[in-house]
């Protein structure tokens, strides 16, 4: 042990100007997640001024919304890729960098019309979105890599909790802002973040998977023991070594694209995208984008469904506290069938609400915001810890960085549809019969996860793998028999 720490010394020391917390690598790295959060959750304060503002339809406030996904999938598809080429790092850092020209762009968007606003707005918002899919799929990816098994739950869910502070972080500020309108600072204040994160990505080191790609083997080993600490340092050598093999299988094959043809690859990819979708279309989204709008459509004034989102989103923070805490004590299965669950009977309970109470009256909106903040309660505590948790555990080493794109791909598309399509199903068909549909898909989701999702605590990412390839060759037994 002593002998290879000293051949390694000299690699080690390129490391060593970086942060060696663990924790700290990976808080850095989660502040993408704050800027995912807040211009996610800025739009919603933001929309109530925006809407009058220009006088918008409700086709073009969903299109100003929704865009932002569309820009997000691309970022996707493309985020691991760019991982893969510059480095998790690099790539971080040039999506902080597109934060901070989007967030300006946003800023100062507008036009003389609803139709020339409309356009600009929706421009600035889907480069945004290129930002927020790329660090969506580069920061799971990153902090699941550099992660000892042990807290690699808890380390990659740090990103989850990031979300949630960035969108209460959005919140505050709307509620400060409300009083002048000032919908441009609203959107123009997510810079701030985007600069820290710009700045922060100077103390990361890369991930040992990408030094292990360009076969800069020693790095890798370096940057393993400068994170490790007690027996996860013990066991470096059987890390590494495992690593290795992943990502020379990933080598051996002509690209990511042939590898996808793979049996076990193809089962595997088909859950994980499967577990992408299924955190959209519990329809969190729909209450993070709208919450306001639907309390001011219950008589509510605008700063306080400003102030009504403000609670929404300390609940939300909390849970999703909670949720980082135990995902490796409870395992990501039960969590996420648990939260899925809990969602399916909120959403039962607000499509009551909906149908019977007299929406007009206090206690009853002021009952379908507690209702709103007991659907977050289940869905940032489970669904959402356990699912970007199991997406960057899930998909193989040989496809991770197409794999993480096509994942983050569908999971922004599906955001897209309910972005888009839930102002319109609420004039249309009411809330009670909206709710009533996102329930039913709660109960075919857990349905799904019953039946084809493995439980992945204290495994390591090439044991997974493994269990992967065992379950799909007995699968196939019967029908080679």
């Amino acid at each position: 042990m002593t002998a290879t720490t000293d051949q390694t010394a000299p690699k080690r020391a390129s490391v060593q100007h970086r942060t060696s917390s663990i924790g700290l690598v990976s808080t850095i790295a989660a502040l993408g997640g704050i800027l995912f959060g807040y211009d996610t959750g800025v739009m919603s304060g933001a929309l109530l001024f925006i809407k009058p503002t220009f006088d918008m339809s409700a086709t073009q406030e969903g299109l100003i919304t929704s865009i932002l996904m569309v820009g997000a999938a691309v970022g996707a598809l493309s985020g691991g890729r760019l991982a893969d080429a510059i480095g998790r790092r690099w790539a971080v850092f040039w999506a902080g960098i597109l934060f901070i020209v989007a967030s300006l762009a946003c800023a100062f968007s507008g036009g003389a019309s609803a139709a020339v606003a409309t356009v600009s707005l929706s421009i600035s918002r889907f480069i945004l979105g290129v930002a927020v899919g790329g660090a969506s799929i580069i920061v799971p990816m990153y902090i699941s890599e550099i992660a000892p098994r042990g807290v690699r739950g808890r380390l990659a869910t740090l990103n989850s909790l990031m979300i949630v502070v960035g969108q209460l972080i959005a919140y505050g500020v709307n509620s400060a802002l409300a009083p002048s309108e000032n919908w441009r600072l609203m959107l123009g204040l997510g810079v701030v973040p985007a600069i820290v994160l710009a700045i922060g990505t100077y103390l990361l080191p890369d991930s040992p998977v990408y030094y292990l790609l360009h076969n800069m083997v020693d790095d890798a080993a370096a940057v393993l023991r400068h994170l490790r600490r007690g027996d996860d340092l013990e066991h470096v050598d059987e890390e590494l070594a495992a690593l290795a093999q992943a990502v020379a299988a990933k080598k051996d094959k002509k690209s990511e694209w042939s590898a996808l043809g793979t049996p076990w690859i193809k089962m595997v990819m088909g859950i994980a995208i499967m577990v992408a979708m299924i955190q959209q279309v519990t329809g969190v989204n729909a209450i993070v984008y709208y919450a306001p709008t639907m309390l001011k459509n219950v008589g509510w004034t605008s700063q306080n469904a400003v102030f009504g989102s403000i609670l929404i989103g300390v609940v939300s923070v909390v849970s999703c506290w909670i949720g980082l805490s135990i995902v490796d004590k409870v395992g990501r299965r039960p969590l996420l069938l648990g939260g899925l669950a809990g969602t399916a009977v909120s959403l039962l309970a607000l499509t009551l609400v909906y149908w019977l109470a007299p929406t007009d009256e206090l206690w009853a909106s002021g009952l379908m915001l507690g209702l709103m903040g007991l659907f977050m309660v289940f869905q940032q505590s489970a669904v959402s810890v356990a699912t970007w948790l199991l997406v960057s555990e899930l998909i193989p080493s040989a496809v991770r960085g197409i794999g993480m794109g096509i994942a983050g791909l569908a999971l922004w598309l599906m955001n897209f549809v309910v972005a888009m399509c839930f102002p319109p199903l609420l004039e249309s068909i009411g809330g009670a019969w909206t709710f009533l549909v996102f329930a039913v898909l709660c109960v075919l989701a857990f349905s799904f996860v019953f039946k084809m999702i493995p439980e992945t605590k204290n495994r390591s990412l090439p044991e997974i793998e493994e269990g992967f390839r065992l379950r799909c060759a007995a699968q196939s037994e019967p029908a080679d028999g």
